[in-house]
């Protein structure tokens, strides 16, 4: 097994690997063993999307992660429900859907396609 320590959002998490045969069935979880024992460096939390502000302006939509836009989705003005992508980020080699926290209308869209993006920055409100 290897220890490593992982940060994430600047809180530091202490793992343990371990490394299987490639022949391990990992559709089913591994039994508990009473001899790990698990040393945090924090609590752990959920990695989730930051917490939409709501502004006189409507509701803000705010870039999870830094990246790149790939594609802006909607147009201001259009009408959106809870879930719908707005915006596709990516990261890391990733396509991230942006999805509206809530049923409204687009208003204002702060970014377009190629644009760098830092995590928390604006993206639109609805």
């Amino acid at each position: 097994m290897k220890k490593y320590e992982i940060e994430i959002n600047n809180e530091v998490y202490r793992v343990t690997v371990k490394e299987l045969p490639a022949d391990t069935d990992m559709t089913t979880p591994a039994p508990a063993q009473a001899t790990e024992q698990a040393t945090p460096a924090a609590k752990p939390t959920p990695v989730t999307q930051p917490a939409q502000a709501t502004s006189a302006s409507g509701t803000e939509v705010k870039a999870p992660m830094s990246g790149t836009i790939y594609k802006v989705v909607v147009s201001p003005g259009q009408a959106v429900s809870k879930g719908d992508v707005l915006i596709i980020l990516e990261a890391m080699k990733m396509e991230n859907e942006i999805v509206a926290p809530r049923d409204g209308v687009v208003g204002e869209i702060h970014v377009s396609p190629n644009e760098s993006v830092q995590s928390d920055q604006l993206l639109l409100t609805i």
